[in-house]
């Protein structure tokens, strides 16, 4: 075996010392970190958890200075675990790509660190391990800390098919536009009945597919509404100025924190979403309001005419 091919299969440690751009940098390293998690593209990942292994190497500048045995100033063991479970918390994923480049970049985002290697590989998919390893390096000076007063609070609204069909639809998106906030709508399904099945998990896709035909129904009562399913195309469109209709599929099958309400309690399931997205309240227009809503929320007639 030639030293090429040995380094590809070491650890993350040896690729590390083996391709150092600085002698002077130092090194610390997570090794076999497991977790049991949902993850993975095939439908037969879906609804059971896997173990993954992580191996990551920081490099990180050398203390100037007396250490002091102070951990404060240090990158510490912790910053790496809590990077692996920061991105493992945001959302289901399903390729391990993705999660590299996050908790790399969670890493990076310590002023000590410099370059990051990051090993992921799932145990249980086949009769050995199968993942991959990533390099990331530190361009310029860390990225800020995102705050508070950085992320958007949008306002999220609850359309009623009596609301979707409103001649007052018109007007009530023009007073929301006026509040000069990120706007998010949400509906519900149609009132024609969507299939049914025995399968609890096929069923509860119908009942979403069955959300996001209506979303396109809205958007195509208004150009200014654009059917959205990602959080990285509401993170845009928040930022933008952009009115999005909400296809919840994508973001509740993918949440670490699945919602207990089922698609067919529509304004309950868009309080949970708006819950997740930090709204402030929940508008809800023709329809009732749901109990114990994490979200505050408010109540208008689908025959209103001022919001």
């Amino acid at each position: 075996m030639t030293s090429e091919t040995r380094l590809a299969f070491a650890h993350p440690s040896e690729r590390a010392a083996a391709t150092s751009i600085s002698q002077t940098l130092d090194r610390i390293s997570v090794r076999d970190h497991t977790v049991e998690v949902e993850i993975g593209a095939f439908q037969a990942e879906r609804g059971v958890t896997q173990r993954i292994c992580f191996n990551v190497v920081v490099e990180v500048q050398p203390l100037s200075g007396p250490i002091d045995d102070d951990v404060d100033r240090i990158l510490s063991y912790d910053r790496v675990t809590e990077a692996i479970q920061g991105a493992l918390a945001v959302e289901r994923l399903a390729l391990l790509e993705t999660l590299a480049d996050r908790v790399a970049e969670r890493i990076l985002a310590a002023p000590q660190a410099m370059r990051v290697f990051v090993r992921i590989e799932k145990l249980d998919r086949g009769p050995g391990a199968l993942g991959i390893e990533i390099v990331r390096a530190r361009d310029g000076a860390p990225p800020a800390e995102v705050t508070p007063a950085d992320t958007p609070h949008p306002e999220l609204v609850f359309l009623s098919n009596a609301a979707i069909a409103s001649p007052l639809l018109k007007n009530w998106l023009d007073q929301l536009h006026a509040q000069k906030r990120p706007l998010v709508l949400c509906v519900g399904a149609s009132d024609v009945p969507a299939p049914q099945v025995k399968h609890k998990m096929a069923q509860r896709r119908i009942d979403l597919l069955a959300i996001e035909q209506n979303a396109w129904v809205l958007a195509a009562r208004d150009d200014r509404c654009v059917v959205v399913e990602t959080r990285t195309e509401l993170d845009w469109a928040m930022k933008n100025g952009q009115t999005s209709v909400w296809a919840p599929s994508k973001i509740v099958l993918d949440s670490v924190d699945t919602p207990s309400v089922q698609p067919r309690d529509a304004v309950a399931l868009a309080a949970w979403f708006a819950a997740t997205f930090g709204a402030r309240e929940m508008l809800v227009i023709g329809a009732p309001l749901p109990q114990n809503a994490s979200v505050p929320l408010r109540a208008v007639p689908a025959d209103a005419e001022i919001l």
